[in-house]
């Protein structure tokens, strides 16, 4: 059985390097930030992974997954995101707050209880923020969206995906309005000026690029 430990580490590897195209390897000081914990810490425990066959780790170039621990990150997000739906879903728990209560269940849950959750809520595709959630044999649907940085002007859109769980930031698109399945139209779109401007209903929500980055949609046709 897995420690809560190297499960923290594949899962980290794995969302690190999906963020990015191409297979470039994990580097210490991301792992680092991301886990808040040491690089000196992350080179020890990265060894401890290539022993276990769960990585390979390369010194100054940084670490990849192996297919057994591919399998090992999928199998604990899968866990992960399913207990955040359900902690949405069934106890109307706010979106900003499943991701902490899922990080503190996701080693405790069995796979037998996650089979079971998964049954429950209709064998979903994707969790409360949009993320695909694994199926048990490891397949992961496809994700869709671009960000909303993306789009023309005039375009009608409906939301996807949030990349970025931070409490805060989510609280903040609440606050905005904002959730998956909300739809709206680009109004300005404009770099120089550092925003992205929208109509969402009744209300014109203004983000600047980097948030509006981390909101994932897809293109309507016009009705």
């Amino acid at each position: 059985m897995p420690s809560l430990t190297v499960e923290n580490y594949v899962k980290s590897i794995y969302l690190i390097a999906a963020r990015r195209p191409g297979g470039t390897a994990v580097a210490t000081g991301e792992l680092a930030q991301s886990l808040n914990v040491s690089p000196g810490t992350v080179t020890g425990m990265l060894k401890t992974l290539s022993e276990a066959d769960l990585a390979t780790y390369t010194p100054y170039e940084g670490a990849r997954l192996t297919p057994s621990g591919e399998r090992l990150a999928l199998k604990v997000l899968r866990r992960h995101r399913l207990v955040e739906l359900f902690l949405a879903r069934t106890l109307q728990m706010p979106w900003d707050e499943v991701h902490e209560e899922a990080e503190n269940m996701e080693h405790a849950v069995s796979d037998r209880l996650v089979d079971r959750i998964e049954a429950h809520l209709g064998f979903p595709a994707v969790d409360p923020h949009g993320d695909p959630i694994p199926a048990a044999d490891g397949t992961v649907p496809e994700s869709r969206g671009a960000p909303l940085t993306e789009l023309p002007r005039g375009q009608r859109f409906r939301i996807v995906r949030v990349m970025d769980q931070d409490p805060i930031f989510l609280r903040y698109l609440t606050e905005c309005g904002l959730h998956l399945a909300t739809e709206g139209s680009l109004i300005e779109n404009r770099p120089e000026a550092g925003a992205v401007v929208f109509q969402c209903g009744d209300r014109t929500i203004a983000l600047g690029r980097l948030a509006a980055g981390k909101v994932l949609v897809v293109p309507l046709a016009d009705s």
